[in-house]
C-alpha cells in the first residue's frame, strides 16, 4: 500500500501492480466532495509527482483484519517497556506533514489541503504518538461509515508508529467498525496480519461496512491497554481540533 508503513512509499511498487488508474487530473478538481465519492467507489488519490493527480483502486486490495491483528515478536516483547503518550485529533496537519517528510512522497500540497479539509469536516482523523513532548509519530485517515481508510503513518521514534496503528485498531474495534483498508499490503504490515482480497469481494466487504453507524473518539488522550508506563500528555489542544471534552479514553486491545 501507498502510507501504512515505514520505507518506500509505494510499498511493493504500483506500477507493476495489476490497479484501476483513472486518467491524470489536475490538483484543482480535488475536493472534499470528490475524495469521499471516490472513497465510497473504491478509489482513492495520488499525487504522480508531475503536478497531477490520479486515482487508484487496486486488486488485490490490502485490509488489515480488526479480530485478526497479530503483534510481531518484538514489538510485543518492547511494549510493557515503551513510554509514549498516545492522542487522536490533536495534530492532524502536523501527522499529514509527517507522512509527507521523506524522500518520494505521494502526499504534495493539493493531497495536504484536502484532508485538511476533511479533517475540518469530521470525515478524517489522526492518532498521534507524542515522546518528550514532540511528535514521535502517528497515522491518519477517512471514515465513512464503518470504514477506516488508513492513508499513511510516520514514525520519528522506534516503535512509535507501531504504537499508533495499535491504538488505532484498538480504537475501531471499540466503536464497532467492520473494515480496516490499508490499499495495498506491503511486508511490514504482513507482520501485523495484514491481508490482500479481490477488489469484488472488497467492494461488497466496503458497502456493507459504510452501512454501520460508527464514531471516532473525541479529540484528546488514549490509552493503550498493552502499555501500562504511558506518560500523560500536557499539551493544549489546538482550535482546529475537533470538538470534545479533551478526556482520555481507554483503547482494548
Amino acid at each position: 500500500m501507498r502510507g501504512l508503513h515505514e520505507g518506500t512509499v509505494y510499498g511493493k511498487g504500483y506500477a507493476a501492480m495489476s490497479d484501476l488508474v483513472s486518467q491524470s487530473f489536475p490538483p484543482e478538481r480535488l475536493t472534499a466532495v470528490s475524495v469521499l465519492r471516490a472513497y465510497r467507489d473504491g478509489f482513492f488519490p495520488m499525487a504522480c509527482g508531475d503536478g497531477r493527480l490520479r486515482w487508484f483502486s487496486p486488486d488485490p486490495r490490502g485490509v488489515l483484519p480488526l479480530d485478526g491483528l497479530h503483534l510481531p515478536r518484538g514489538f510485543r516483547r518492547v511494549l510493557p517497556r515503551l513510554e509514549f503518550a498516545v492522542t487522536v485529533n490533536t495534530a492532524f496537519d502536523e501527522v499529514v506533514a509527517g507522512c509527507a517528510d521523506r524522500a518520494e512522497t505521494w502526499i504534495d500540497p493539493a493531497i495536504a489541503r484536502v484532508y485538511a479539509d476533511l479533517h475540518a469536516q469530521g470525515a478524517a482523523h489522526s492518532v498521534e504518538v507524542w515522546a518528550g513532548g514532540s511528535l514521535a509519530g502517528g497515522l491518519y485517515g477517512v471514515q465513512l461509515g464503518g470504514v477506516f481508510f488508513g492513508e499513511s503513518m510516520f514514525s520519528r521514534a522506534s516503535e512509535a508508529s507501531k504504537v499508533a496503528l495499535l491504538a488505532l485498531s484498538g480504537i475501531l474495534r471499540m466503536q464497532g467498525f467492520g473494515l480496516l483498508d490499508i490499499q495495498w499490503v506491503t511486508d511490514h504490515l504482513e507482520n501485523f496480519g495484514a491481508v490482500e482480497i479481490r477488489r469484488p469481494v472488497y467492494l461488497n466487504y466496503l458497502r456493507e461496512a459504510m452501512m454501520r453507524s460508527c464514531f471516532f473518539p473525541a479529540a484528546g488522550e488514549v490509552r493503550v491497554a498493552e502499555m501500562p508506563r504511558q506518560r500523560p500528555r500536557r499539551r493544549l489542544i489546538p482550535a482546529t481540533a475537533l470538538p470534545g471534552d479533551g478526556g482520555t479514553t481507554q483503547v482494548p486491545t
